[in-house]
């Protein structure tokens, strides 16, 4: 019994709040740096690498439906970590919020599964950058890279892997996760200065895609809208909802948002703002340009790891267009490997200041103040993934990834309204606790049922193995009692840091 109890031990808000006044990391980030980091992970891989597949796999011109359905989801989560995150204003997103909701075995879980979503995902992203590099140099300079250097080895169809003749490495993948590493351990003033300028040019170029290919479409190629179910998910409305599952992935950068709060000068007003400006404004974006993608060529056609430059090489006179998207795929896939590859250390730093992790991974760099070594780790790890695995695989790891960590964080603000219903909250989830937060729930917890079945059980099999890591590491170091038990004194001016 004294067990269970501890696996189900909370950490008190007001030792978070007290961790996140204490800590050295610098407040350089406004509420614009905010939803420019949302942006700049959100508008990347689901327009540039995944629309394109998932529309000739699962839903053909209807992938604009599954781009709304995977928005409303996203929207009612989103609402759940505004308020999440002005009421724990600190690093580790919904392992944070977890963990004082949940206790510690579930914010175990949820760290963990955190874990595979922004390593996997940015490796998911540095294929496709790989992909667009390539094609941005053989339309702009008629140069042709090797496919045994700039190709994954395998490829992943029907939930089989499948030999990749003549690939054998990617090193334009490898090349660009340890770039944005290095640049990472420098500092996030640095990191949010290189983010805001690709955000610019990435939305700009977007929006020359849609105006620019807008004359190309042929409406016939939008007929049916919703094509008929071929069997299991390949088009009709399960495949839009199959297809709303495998985009779920892009909009992963609201959650990436919530874990800067430490380096955000008022996290309590503009992390909400950055959130949900950052999800409204990318939706409006997918939407347009799957539209004029799936309109300017047939959806059957589009299952390419570059499909908006693939599409527009079938049109005359768009060779200026096909490079101005290169340039953008490549500086908004760059962004978004900056984002996800900047959140996955500030989850382990958080874990670590918790016990559950090794102290060496809440370490910061003397100088530049930054969480190095889960940085450098991170890099490593995303490096290797995107050099030898392709994104298919990837991708479908991510979606169930972020979907897993929406339903514990809607879940947690469930919890909160009843068992600390006073507390002060800078933004409030709108028609909850019982309707959004519910509603976000249960259509994430759908959408991973849908999943392919391989895809859970590898979600499975990653969570046994962080069990293992709990049971020998975790659970025997955890601070928990520590925090429990200490006498947590408000720093000055704690009721003004949390006014509106």
């Amino acid at each position: 019994m004294a067990i269970l109890r501890n696996l189900f031990r909370k950490k008190s808000i007001d030792v978070s709040a007290e961790q996140a006044e204490a800590s050295e990391m610098k407040r350089t980030l406004n509420a614009f740096d905010l939803t420019a980091l949302g942006v700049g992970c959100i508008i990347g891989t689901g327009i540039f690498v995944l629309t394109g597949s998932a529309a000739a796999r699962f839903a053909g011109p209807a992938i604009a439906l599954s781009f709304v359905i995977a928005a409303l989801v996203s929207l009612f989560s989103a609402f759940s970590y505004a308020e999440m995150s002005t009421m724990i204003p600190i690093a580790g997103s919904a392992y944070s919020y977890t963990i004082s909701s949940l206790g510690e075995l579930f914010g175990w879980i949820i760290g963990w599964d955190l874990m595979l979503e922004y390593l996997v995902g940015a490796s998911t992203v540095a294929v496709g950058w790989s992909a667009y590099v390539v094609g941005f140099f053989a339309d702009a300079f008629k140069v042709n890279f090797s496919k045994a250097t700039t190709g994954t080895p395998l490829s992943y169809t029907d939930e089989k892997f499948v030999r990749v003749e003549g690939a054998y490495i990617n090193i334009p993948a490898i090349f660009i996760c340890l770039a944005v590493t290095t640049i990472l351990v420098v500092g996030i003033r640095e990191s949010a200065t290189v983010n805001t300028v690709v955000v610019f040019i990435k939305v700009l170029v977007v929006i020359l895609f849609i105006t620019g290919a807008a004359k190309y479409v042929d409406t016939n190629n939008l007929k049916p809208f919703i094509p008929k179910n071929e069997g299991g998910s390949k088009y009709g409305a399960i495949g839009v909802i199959r297809g709303a599952q495998r985009v779920f992935f892009a909009y992963i950068g609201f959650d990436a948002v919530s874990t800067a709060a430490q380096e955000a000068k008022n996290p309590q007003r503009d992390l909400p703002l950055g959130i949900i400006l950052s999800l409204l404004i990318c939706t409006g974006l997918y939407i347009a340009t799957s539209i004029v993608l799936c309109g300017i060529m047939p959806y059957t056609k589009l299952d390419q790891p570059n499909p908006m430059t693939y599409a527009l090489r079938a049109h005359s006179g768009t060779r200026w267009l096909q490079i101005l998207v290169g340039v953008g795929a490549v500086a908004g896939l760059t962004s978004v490997i900056l984002v996800l590859l900047l959140s996955q250390p500030r989850l382990f730093m958080a874990m670590a200041n918790d016990g559950l992790l090794p102290p060496m991974f809440s370490r910061l760099h003397p100088k530049f103040k930054t969480p190095f070594y889960p940085t450098i780790l991170g890099g490593v790890i995303t490096a290797v993934l995107s050099g030898f695995l392709p994104v298919d695989l990837l991708g479908d790891m991510t979606s169930v990834g972020t979907l897993f960590a929406f339903f514990f964080v809607n879940v947690s603000v469930i919890i909160f309204r009843h068992v600390d219903p006073h507390r002060h909250r800078a933004f409030r989830v709108p028609l909850g606790p019982y309707i959004f937060p519910v509603l976000g729930s249960i259509i994430a917890i759908l959408l991973i049922v849908i999943s392919g079945k391989s895809t859970i059980i590898r979600l499975v099999a990653w969570m046994g193995i962080g069990l293992v890591v709990y049971a020998f590491y975790g659970y025997k170091h955890s601070k928990l009692p520590e925090f429990q038990n200490q006498s947590v004194v408000q720093p000055k001016g704690h009721e003004e840091q949390y006014s509106v």
